[in-house]
């Protein structure tokens, strides 16, 4: 039965070689790869290697994909491979049929025009039509062995040369046109989809050419044209250089994906030589799974102004619900106006491994491209950020990671809450006696009652974030808490305090939680609403009057707002928490 390429290329890329060879040899991890005993023949010591695609035995010399792998292992025929593949991997095998004999003599006939059209594209390349081209690669650098490797050339100037040079070699219109070298236009006419550009050929994970791009010269537009879909090609599945970046990641390199053909050309010609790009398209599904199976955590290098950005939060869309805890994403951000092929050229090589050995982790810069590095004033916009940044990390299916990204989210988030200058000081404070001690006694009950009735934390998460405590024990207490609830599938206060000393706050929460000098609402076994009104009058004198007026105009514009219920229940206990804060009514812990 024959196939379509484009569905086997689909079931290897959803079939992890050492997961399917794990079932049967123990495997153990070797640098980027694995090894184990082979068990095609005996041996005492491992010689047999899985990579992401395929396996080999240094031994008896066994090798190749998935599919090699069934039929050796449990002796059936390659359509049994292909089916019990298909059916682990979710996809539906194509039926039979004349059409798809066609579509497959189609294809092995395409990969034969291609590779003739490539030959022809690198002759025109060194002709006197092609100088110019070759001069413009030149310019950009490039040296002879770099233009050789990559396959450039010169497309000509069109009106049918291609076909005519290709003819003698047996290779017609219909099939230039299936290859998506040429194209009809109106009235029937055929004519070069590439004419006076530089060629760069695109090669599928096994180094076929499957299409081309073109650059034109000057000022002509589109600058870059890429090859339509076909039978061979799918702009969304595959990468430019992904062919070499495989290898190159072998060798031990990072996997990194630029923007444009120039810069994977540039980053290999530097010794960065697992450097990809997407199509001329934002990166999809298929290409970070692609991406995925030749490295755990590729890095992202994009251009540092607004369109590289923006290229940087649509990557990070949609990345996340494809995340898991062995596979993962780096971003580097270039300056402003660079790309990798300038940025080489003008600090060179060490200049860009600077940047790449400072690539920031997916939540990191996920976080900076959403919130960068100022929260707004208003609290209306301060929630509609949380709730963007939890709904992302919501989206990520498993959920211990979800959690950490959460948390890792939210604690990026207090701290810029908490930053120096973010809120003006109190304009009345109130003259004590012992202004220190007084406001550590004050943040230790209200940590209390955190402690002994974690439910609170559910409408007072972010106001506690916002408070100035003390350093040293408060402050390292509240921040645990914070953490804490990012995670916590039920708020149980046994479960917290046995979390606080596993976090290695046992000393901390001890100076909480110790007996003297906590009110009745602050210990175990206190009334909720008790605690709760404990928790927001102590609160007033922490966040001090003006910051607590403050706070109460911005719940009062987030309820007539919203009309919600729990914006409602906010704006009446900060009320409460200022009036009794203005009548002086709240009971001073140090009568205590």
């Amino acid at each position: 039965m024959a196939l379509p390429p484009n569905f086997l290329d689909e079931l290897r890329a959803r079939t992890p070689m050492p997961s399917l060879v794990g079932r049967r040899v123990r495997l153990t991890k070797s640098g980027r790869n694995w090894k184990g005993l082979c068990p095609f023949h005996n041996e005492k010591s491992p010689s047999f290697y899985v990579y992401d695609d395929s396996f080999h035995c240094f031994g008896c010399g066994a090798h190749g994909d998935a599919f090699a792998f069934i039929m050796r292992a449990e002796g059936g025929g390659f359509m049994e491979a292909v089916e019990r593949l298909a059916g682990e991997a979710g996809l539906e095998v194509p039926k039979p049929s004349p059409e798809a004999a066609a579509r497959e003599r189609r294809a092995k006939d395409l990969h034969g025009v291609l590779q003739a059209a490539e030959a022809a594209y690198a002759r025109r390349l060194r002709s006197p039509e092609g100088a110019e081209g070759l001069a413009y690669l030149k310019r950009r650098g490039l040296t002879e062995e770099t233009i050789a490797r990559f396959g450039l050339g010169w497309s000509g100037a069109g009106r049918g040369a291609l076909l005519a040079e290709l003819r003698e070699e047996g290779i017609d219109q219909r099939q230039l046109i299936e290859a998506g070298l040429m194209q009809e236009r109106d009235e029937g006419r055929v004519v070069d989809l590439f004419f006076n550009r530089v060629m760069f050929p695109i090669r599928d994970r096994r180094g076929r050419t499957i299409s081309f791009g073109g650059r034109i010269l000057g000022d002509g537009q589109p600058k870059y044209v890429n090859g339509p879909e076909t039978v061979l090609f799918s702009k969304r599945r595959n990468l430019y250089g992904l062919d070499l970046a495989r290898e190159g990641v072998f060798r031990g390199a990072r996997l990194i994906v630029a923007e444009g053909y120039m810069d994977v050309i540039a980053l290999h010609q530097a010794g960065f030589t697992g450097a990809v790009a997407p199509l001329g398209t934002a990166l999809t599904e298929e290409q970070f799974q692609a991406l995925w199976q030749v490295s755990p955590e590729p890095v992202l290098c994009l251009d540092g102004d607004a369109a590289g950005q923006r290229a940087a939060a649509r990557a990070a869309e949609v990345a996340m619900p494809l995340l898991a805890p062995d596979h993962t994403l780096r971003f580097v951000t270039l300056p402003a106006g660079e790309d990798p092929d300038t940025l080489i050229r003008q600090k060179g090589a060490r200049g860009f491994q600077s940047l790449l050995d400072a690539a920031q982790p997916l939540s990191e810069a996920v976080f900076g491209l959403i919130v960068g590095n100022k929260l707004p004033e208003a609290p209306e916009a301060r929630a509609a950020l949380r709730n963007r940044l939890t709904g992302i990390a919501g989206s990520i299916p498993d959920k211990a990671l979800a959690s950490e990204f959460r948390s890792d989210f939210l604690n990026r988030f207090f701290a810029l809450s908490r930053a120096p200058g973010k809120r003006a000081a109190p304009r009345h404070p109130r003259p004590v006696a012992d202004p220190e001690a007084i406001q550590a006694e004050r943040a230790r009950i209200l940590l209390a009652i955190c402690v002994h009735q974690p439910e609170i934390l559910r409408d007072a998460e972010e106001p506690l974030a916002l408070l100035e405590l003390p350093e040293g024990p408060a402050r390292q207490v509240r921040d645990a808490l914070l953490a804490w609830i990012a995670g916590a599938e039920r708020l149980d206060s046994a479960e917290l305090i046995a979390h606080l000393a596993q976090s290695g706050m046992a000393t901390a929460s001890q100076w909480v939680l110790r007996a003297a000098g906590l009110p009745p609402e602050a210990r175990p076994g206190a009334q909720p609403k008790e605690a709760l009104d404990a928790f927001w009058q102590i609160y007033g004198f922490l966040r001090g009057e003006a910051e607590l007026a403050e706070d109460a105009r911005a719940a009062q514009r987030a309820f007539a707002a919203t009309n919600d219920m729990a914006a409602q229940n906010r704006l009446i206990r900060l009320t409460q928490a200022l009036d009794a804060l203005r009548r002086g009514e709240v009971e001073d812990a140090e009568a205590t």
